[in-house]
């Protein structure tokens, strides 16, 4: 899969800076992008190139909401090897989700002695995928799961990234997860860190939702942490592979994109149950 990064500059005043950082992140979370990486004048934003709207970008940028900033940006294909290299050999920090699961460094830490048994405990060695419970979209859909009826239940993660979410869903007890993503990188890293964490319940496969057409059965809980547009494109096709008052949740995107998703998923026949947030971003749970 090919990567693209856009570059962005941000003219402004250092007050409105992180205003102007999260505003084009989400501009560009909607026009294709899927990982950010804030820089001390501006934003970094990675995405695959063949879901890159640039036109949809441009228009965004061209009707920035803060008149105070000037952005530029310049758009570079990535070199074709471990594009978040740099991220990967610093690692990440233990993140601890409602005092009940730790999701730490596989690559770099091993488990200290200190942490109590009673934990749940998800190893992640990411390589090129999303997914490690450092954003605040993947923790909100950890919780979510976490505090859900997930024991013997059939799990679909949509564009599982490192298989975070199907890893958690198995070891709250789930009897079987299906997972896909669009990206070959991340297909092979979730079936390495399900390998790690010792999961044998669990099926990775490579495309888009389209997967599901050749997939037997519905699924009790399906799962999507994916950016609007694509959430608007194939929440369909998650609602033929959901049972019958079956739990979709949802996240990836911001708080203020939850009209528009909401008029699609009530037009489905869906019904809200629960909604999350953690700095401006949200996450949905919405009952068949």
């Amino acid at each position: 899969m090919k990567y693209q990064v856009a570059t962005f500059k941000i003219i402004c005043n250092k007050q409105i800076l992180q205003d102007a950082q999260d505003l084009i992140a989400d501009a560009a979370g909607n026009s294709g992008f899927e990982s950010f990486e804030n820089t001390d004048d501006g934003l970094k934003a990675y995405g695959q190139k063949d879901l890159i709207d640039k036109e949809a970008l441009n228009e965004s940028i061209k009707n920035f909401l803060l008149k105070d900033a000037d952005i530029q940006y310049t758009l570079e294909d990535v070199i074709d090897e471990d594009w978040n290299k740099t991220w990967e050999d610093e690692g990440f920090n233990p993140i601890i989700v409602d005092d009940d699961i730790i999701i730490y460094d596989a690559k770099h830490i091993n488990r200290p002695h200190s942490w109590n048994n009673n934990h749940i405990e998800i190893g992640i060695d990411a390589i090129q995928a999303f997914g490690t419970g450092t954003h605040q979209t993947t923790r909100m859909i950890v919780s979510v799961l976490l505090h859900s009826s997930v024991r013997d239940k059939r799990i679909l993660d949509c564009g599982c990234g490192t298989g975070i979410l199907g890893i958690t869903a198995s070891k709250l007890g789930a009897k079987d997860i299906v997972g896909y993503d669009i990206d070959e990188w991340s297909v092979e890293n979730a079936r390495h860190n399900a390998e790690i964490n010792h999961i044998n319940n669990i099926e990775i496969y490579q495309g888009d939702a389209h997967v599901l057409n050749h997939i037997c059965g519905v699924f009790d809980i399906v799962m999507a942490n994916i950016n609007r547009n694509i959430l608007l494109q194939d929440m369909e096709s998650f609602k033929s592979a959901i049972a019958s008052n079956g739990t979709l949740i949802l996240s990836g995107f911001y708080e203020e994109d939850i009209p528009i998703l909401l008029d699609k998923a009530i037009s489905l026949g869906f019904h809200e149950t629960k909604r999350k947030f953690d700095k401006k971003w949200a996450c949905l749970v919405l009952q068949a």
